[in-house]
Protein backbone atom coordinates (compact mmCIF):
# COMPACT_ATOMS: atom_id res chain seq x y z
CA UNK A 1 0.00 0.00 0.00
CA UNK A 2 1.12 3.66 -0.42
CA UNK A 3 0.67 5.50 2.41
CA UNK A 4 1.74 9.77 2.62
CA UNK A 5 2.46 10.31 6.47
CA UNK A 6 2.71 14.31 7.14
CA UNK A 7 3.69 15.40 10.43
CA UNK A 8 6.53 12.41 9.28
CA UNK A 9 9.44 13.80 11.52
CA UNK A 10 7.12 14.38 14.26
CA UNK A 11 6.44 12.26 17.57
CA UNK A 12 2.99 10.31 16.76
CA UNK A 13 4.15 10.37 12.42
CA UNK A 14 7.74 8.93 12.98
CA UNK A 15 6.59 6.16 15.41
CA UNK A 16 3.69 5.30 12.77
CA UNK A 17 5.92 5.79 9.82
CA UNK A 18 8.66 3.04 11.10
CA UNK A 19 5.72 0.17 11.30
CA UNK A 20 4.21 0.88 8.46
CA UNK A 21 8.08 0.64 6.63
CA UNK A 22 8.73 -2.28 8.71
CA UNK A 23 5.35 -4.46 7.42
CA UNK A 24 6.40 -3.59 3.89
CA UNK A 25 3.97 -0.36 2.79
CA UNK A 26 5.59 2.15 1.01
CA UNK A 27 6.04 5.32 3.03
CA UNK A 28 5.95 8.96 1.52
CA UNK A 29 7.17 11.26 4.33
CA UNK A 30 6.01 14.77 4.35
CA UNK A 31 7.45 17.36 7.53
CA UNK A 32 8.59 21.17 6.87
CA UNK A 33 11.14 20.61 9.81
CA UNK A 34 10.20 23.91 11.23
CA UNK A 35 12.10 24.67 14.88
CA UNK A 36 9.07 24.89 17.11
CA UNK A 37 11.17 22.66 19.24
CA UNK A 38 14.92 21.16 18.45
CA UNK A 39 14.64 19.74 15.06
CA UNK A 40 17.71 17.56 15.98
CA UNK A 41 15.21 15.09 17.70
CA UNK A 42 13.44 15.72 14.46
CA UNK A 43 16.27 14.31 12.19
CA UNK A 44 17.40 11.67 14.97
CA UNK A 45 13.37 10.57 14.45
CA UNK A 46 14.22 10.43 10.25
CA UNK A 47 17.03 8.55 10.89
CA UNK A 48 15.17 5.86 12.14
CA UNK A 49 13.37 5.58 8.54
CA UNK A 50 15.69 7.03 5.76
CA UNK A 51 17.95 3.15 5.74
CA UNK A 52 14.21 1.51 4.21
CA UNK A 53 14.11 1.86 0.50
CA UNK A 54 10.19 1.94 0.86
CA UNK A 55 10.24 5.28 2.00
CA UNK A 56 10.61 8.48 0.17
CA UNK A 57 11.11 12.05 2.72
CA UNK A 58 10.13 15.73 1.22
CA UNK A 59 10.63 18.46 3.10
CA UNK A 60 7.63 20.47 2.63
CA UNK A 61 5.37 22.66 4.78
CA UNK A 62 1.24 21.57 4.20
CA UNK A 63 0.22 25.14 3.67
CA UNK A 64 2.38 24.88 0.21
CA UNK A 65 -1.07 24.74 -1.87
CA UNK A 66 1.14 24.32 -4.98
CA UNK A 67 3.84 21.81 -3.50
CA UNK A 68 1.12 19.81 -2.27
CA UNK A 69 -0.69 19.74 -5.16
CA UNK A 70 2.59 18.32 -6.67
CA UNK A 71 3.11 15.60 -4.44
CA UNK A 72 -0.78 13.85 -4.79
CA UNK A 73 -0.28 14.56 -8.62
CA UNK A 74 2.98 12.33 -9.26
CA UNK A 75 2.90 9.67 -5.70
CA UNK A 76 -1.21 8.43 -6.14
CA UNK A 77 -1.50 7.32 -2.63
CA UNK A 78 -4.15 4.68 -1.70
CA UNK A 79 -4.44 6.15 1.93
CA UNK A 80 -3.66 9.42 3.68
CA UNK A 81 -2.30 10.01 7.04
CA UNK A 82 -2.88 13.58 8.15
CA UNK A 83 -0.65 14.09 11.13
CA UNK A 84 1.47 16.96 10.91
CA UNK A 85 -0.39 20.60 12.64
CA UNK A 86 1.23 23.52 14.78
CA UNK A 87 0.88 21.69 18.12
CA UNK A 88 1.03 22.77 21.31
CA UNK A 89 -2.29 24.80 23.14
CA UNK A 90 -0.52 27.25 25.03
CA UNK A 91 1.49 28.23 22.18
CA UNK A 92 -1.64 29.11 20.56
CA UNK A 93 -1.96 31.86 23.02
CA UNK A 94 0.93 33.84 22.03
CA UNK A 95 1.56 32.46 18.17
CA UNK A 96 -2.11 31.93 16.80
CA UNK A 97 -1.25 33.03 13.22
CA UNK A 98 1.05 29.70 12.28
CA UNK A 99 -2.09 27.87 13.87
CA UNK A 100 -4.32 28.94 11.34
CA UNK A 101 -1.45 28.53 8.73
CA UNK A 102 -0.70 24.74 9.05
CA UNK A 103 -4.24 23.54 10.69
CA UNK A 104 -6.56 25.22 8.61
CA UNK A 105 -5.20 26.48 4.91
CA UNK A 106 -2.66 22.96 5.33
CA UNK A 107 -5.50 20.69 6.32
CA UNK A 108 -7.65 22.19 3.31
CA UNK A 109 -4.76 21.58 1.01
CA UNK A 110 -4.45 17.61 2.02
CA UNK A 111 -8.55 17.63 1.75
CA UNK A 112 -8.25 18.64 -1.90
CA UNK A 113 -5.38 16.51 -2.96
CA UNK A 114 -7.67 13.67 -1.51
CA UNK A 115 -10.56 14.76 -3.51
CA UNK A 116 -8.84 15.22 -6.72
CA UNK A 117 -6.50 12.34 -6.77
CA UNK A 118 -8.96 9.92 -5.49
CA UNK A 119 -7.68 8.87 -2.12
CA UNK A 120 -9.38 6.28 -0.56
CA UNK A 121 -9.49 7.46 3.01
CA UNK A 122 -7.76 10.02 4.80
CA UNK A 123 -7.25 9.86 8.66
CA UNK A 124 -6.73 12.67 10.19
CA UNK A 125 -5.37 13.92 13.70
CA UNK A 126 -8.02 15.45 15.86
CA UNK A 127 -6.85 16.38 19.90
CA UNK A 128 -8.94 15.38 22.82
CA UNK A 129 -8.73 19.50 23.57
CA UNK A 130 -11.94 19.43 21.47
CA UNK A 131 -14.02 18.39 24.47
CA UNK A 132 -12.67 21.70 25.86
CA UNK A 133 -15.12 22.84 28.41
CA UNK A 134 -17.25 19.50 28.75
CA UNK A 135 -17.47 18.51 32.19
CA UNK A 136 -19.19 15.30 31.41
CA UNK A 137 -16.63 12.07 31.71
CA UNK A 138 -15.49 10.29 30.29
CA UNK A 139 -15.64 12.07 26.90
CA UNK A 140 -17.63 10.32 24.26
CA UNK A 141 -17.71 11.24 20.91
CA UNK A 142 -21.56 11.83 20.71
CA UNK A 143 -20.97 14.65 23.01
CA UNK A 144 -21.61 18.26 21.50
CA UNK A 145 -18.53 19.75 21.28
CA UNK A 146 -19.02 23.74 20.52
CA UNK A 147 -16.32 24.85 23.61
CA UNK A 148 -12.87 24.93 22.85
CA UNK A 149 -11.29 27.08 25.64
CA UNK A 150 -8.01 26.84 23.30
CA UNK A 151 -7.44 28.07 19.40
CA UNK A 152 -5.17 25.14 19.13
CA UNK A 153 -8.40 23.36 19.86
CA UNK A 154 -10.51 25.46 17.95
CA UNK A 155 -8.66 24.77 14.89
CA UNK A 156 -9.16 20.76 15.79
CA UNK A 157 -12.42 21.12 15.69
CA UNK A 158 -12.46 23.01 12.50
CA UNK A 159 -10.23 20.27 10.69
CA UNK A 160 -13.83 17.81 11.85
CA UNK A 161 -15.88 19.94 10.39
CA UNK A 162 -14.26 20.39 7.17
CA UNK A 163 -13.76 16.96 6.88
CA UNK A 164 -17.21 16.22 7.23
CA UNK A 165 -17.61 18.59 4.60
CA UNK A 166 -15.46 16.43 2.13
CA UNK A 167 -16.99 13.12 2.97
CA UNK A 168 -20.53 14.93 1.89
CA UNK A 169 -19.91 16.86 -1.05
CA UNK A 170 -16.73 14.22 -2.83
CA UNK A 171 -18.03 11.40 -1.50
CA UNK A 172 -14.53 10.08 0.14
CA UNK A 173 -14.23 8.70 3.21
CA UNK A 174 -12.46 10.41 6.22
CA UNK A 175 -11.33 9.46 9.74
CA UNK A 176 -10.73 11.49 12.54
CA UNK A 177 -8.87 10.59 15.41
CA UNK A 178 -8.74 12.19 18.87
CA UNK A 179 -6.19 11.58 20.74
CA UNK A 180 -5.51 11.75 24.27
CA UNK A 181 -2.02 12.87 26.29
CA UNK A 182 0.67 10.66 24.11
CA UNK A 183 3.64 10.04 25.87
CA UNK A 184 6.65 7.33 25.38
CA UNK A 185 9.76 7.38 23.51
CA UNK A 186 10.88 10.01 20.93
CA UNK A 187 8.55 12.32 22.37
CA UNK A 188 8.50 15.88 21.88
CA UNK A 189 10.63 18.27 24.32
CA UNK A 190 7.88 20.72 24.97
CA UNK A 191 5.64 17.85 26.19
CA UNK A 192 5.36 17.47 30.36
CA UNK A 193 7.25 13.99 30.10
CA UNK A 194 10.49 15.46 28.91
CA UNK A 195 9.84 18.85 30.33
CA UNK A 196 9.55 17.12 33.55
CA UNK A 197 12.36 14.81 33.69
CA UNK A 198 14.64 17.36 32.40
CA UNK A 199 13.84 19.62 35.47
CA UNK A 200 14.07 16.68 37.66
CA UNK A 201 17.04 15.22 36.30
CA UNK A 202 19.26 19.00 36.97
CA UNK A 203 17.47 19.60 40.25
CA UNK A 204 15.38 22.14 38.95
CA UNK A 205 11.51 22.41 40.20
CA UNK A 206 8.63 21.55 38.13
CA UNK A 207 5.82 23.74 37.64
CA UNK A 208 2.61 22.14 38.41
CA UNK A 209 -0.54 23.92 37.33
CA UNK A 210 -3.76 23.61 39.13
CA UNK A 211 -1.88 22.51 41.77
CA UNK A 212 -1.34 19.31 40.10
CA UNK A 213 -4.73 18.00 40.86
CA UNK A 214 -5.95 17.66 37.46
CA UNK A 215 -6.24 14.72 35.72
CA UNK A 216 -5.20 13.30 32.06
CA UNK A 217 -5.77 10.19 30.30
CA UNK A 218 -1.99 9.54 29.06
CA UNK A 219 -1.93 7.31 26.29
CA UNK A 220 1.15 5.24 25.28
CA UNK A 221 2.76 5.94 21.34
CA UNK A 222 3.02 2.22 20.89
CA UNK A 223 -0.90 2.41 21.44
CA UNK A 224 -1.79 4.92 19.55
CA UNK A 225 0.31 4.00 16.57
CA UNK A 226 -1.69 -0.21 16.80
CA UNK A 227 -4.96 1.71 16.87
CA UNK A 228 -4.11 4.26 14.03
CA UNK A 229 -2.81 0.92 12.11
CA UNK A 230 -6.24 -0.98 12.19
CA UNK A 231 -7.88 2.39 11.00
CA UNK A 232 -5.21 2.33 7.90
CA UNK A 233 -6.41 -1.15 7.51
CA UNK A 234 -10.21 -1.82 8.09
CA UNK A 235 -12.50 -0.19 5.23
CA UNK A 236 -15.11 2.36 6.62
CA UNK A 237 -17.50 1.58 7.59
CA UNK A 238 -19.05 5.08 7.26
CA UNK A 239 -18.28 8.03 4.95
CA UNK A 240 -17.55 10.54 7.83
CA UNK A 241 -16.35 8.76 11.60
CA UNK A 242 -14.73 10.40 14.26
CA UNK A 243 -13.22 8.09 17.01
CA UNK A 244 -11.60 8.80 20.73
CA UNK A 245 -7.79 7.10 21.26
CA UNK A 246 -7.11 7.18 24.53
CA UNK A 247 -5.98 5.00 27.28
CA UNK A 248 -9.68 5.13 29.34
CA UNK A 249 -7.40 5.36 32.74
CA UNK A 250 -7.18 8.97 33.56
CA UNK A 251 -4.37 9.51 36.27
CA UNK A 252 -3.73 12.38 38.41
CA UNK A 253 -0.60 14.67 37.27
CA UNK A 254 0.68 14.22 40.80
CA UNK A 255 0.48 10.10 40.08
CA UNK A 256 2.18 10.79 37.02
CA UNK A 257 5.20 12.66 38.68
CA UNK A 258 5.53 9.68 41.15
CA UNK A 259 5.98 7.13 38.26
CA UNK A 260 8.31 9.34 36.60
CA UNK A 261 10.31 9.98 40.37
CA UNK A 262 10.32 6.36 40.60
CA UNK A 263 12.22 5.73 37.10
CA UNK A 264 14.42 8.70 37.12
CA UNK A 265 15.22 7.49 40.92
CA UNK A 266 14.79 11.32 41.84
CA UNK A 267 12.87 13.02 43.71
CA UNK A 268 11.27 16.48 41.95
CA UNK A 269 10.80 19.57 43.58
CA UNK A 270 7.30 21.01 42.96
CA UNK A 271 6.09 24.81 42.40
CA UNK A 272 2.47 24.42 42.90
CA UNK A 273 0.46 27.05 40.46
CA UNK A 274 -3.38 27.86 39.86
CA UNK A 275 -4.88 26.59 36.51
CA UNK A 276 -3.18 28.48 33.30
CA UNK A 277 -5.14 29.70 30.12
CA UNK A 278 -6.12 27.45 27.98
CA UNK A 279 -5.88 24.14 30.16
CA UNK A 280 -8.77 21.90 31.13
CA UNK A 281 -9.56 20.27 34.34
CA UNK A 282 -9.48 16.41 33.27
CA UNK A 283 -9.58 14.05 30.01
CA UNK A 284 -10.95 10.83 29.87
CA UNK A 285 -11.77 8.78 26.88
CA UNK A 286 -14.79 6.92 26.11
CA UNK A 287 -13.73 4.39 22.97
CA UNK A 288 -16.45 2.07 23.28
CA UNK A 289 -16.67 3.11 19.72
CA UNK A 290 -13.45 1.90 18.84
CA UNK A 291 -13.58 -1.29 20.61
CA UNK A 292 -16.78 -2.08 18.45
CA UNK A 293 -15.24 -1.09 15.34
CA UNK A 294 -11.80 -2.16 15.43
CA UNK A 295 -12.21 -4.46 18.55
CA UNK A 296 -8.94 -2.51 20.40
CA UNK A 297 -8.56 0.46 22.83
CA UNK A 298 -5.08 1.39 24.10
CA UNK A 299 -4.39 -0.32 27.42
CA UNK A 300 -0.36 0.42 28.18
CA UNK A 301 -0.34 0.56 32.25
CA UNK A 302 1.54 4.18 32.58
CA UNK A 303 4.03 2.79 34.72
CA UNK A 304 5.26 0.44 32.22
CA UNK A 305 4.93 3.13 29.29
CA UNK A 306 6.32 5.61 31.12
CA UNK A 307 9.94 2.81 32.00
CA UNK A 308 10.14 2.44 28.61
CA UNK A 309 10.01 6.53 28.61
CA UNK A 310 12.90 6.59 30.78
CA UNK A 311 15.09 4.38 29.12
CA UNK A 312 15.21 6.34 25.77
CA UNK A 313 15.32 10.12 27.64
CA UNK A 314 18.48 8.60 29.36
CA UNK A 315 20.01 7.31 26.74
CA UNK A 316 19.04 9.90 24.40
CA UNK A 317 19.87 12.54 25.98
CA UNK A 318 22.71 11.78 28.73
CA UNK A 319 24.32 9.14 26.98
Amino acid sequence: MKILVTGAAGFIGAALSLRLLERGDDVIGVDNLNDYYDVTLKHARLARLTPYKNFKFIQLNIADRDGMESVFSTEKFQRVVNLAAQAGVRYSITNPHVYAESNLIGFLNILEGCRNHDVEHLIYASSSSVYGANTKLPFSTDDKVDNPVSLYAATKKANELMAHSYSHLYDFSTTGLRFFTVYGEWGRPDMSPCIFARQIMADKPIDLFNYGKHSRDFTYIDDIVEGILRVIDTPPTAKYRIYNMGNSQPEELLTFIDTLEKHLGKTAVKNLLPMQAGDVQDTYADVSDLMRDFDYSPHTPLDVGMEKFVNWYKNFYEN
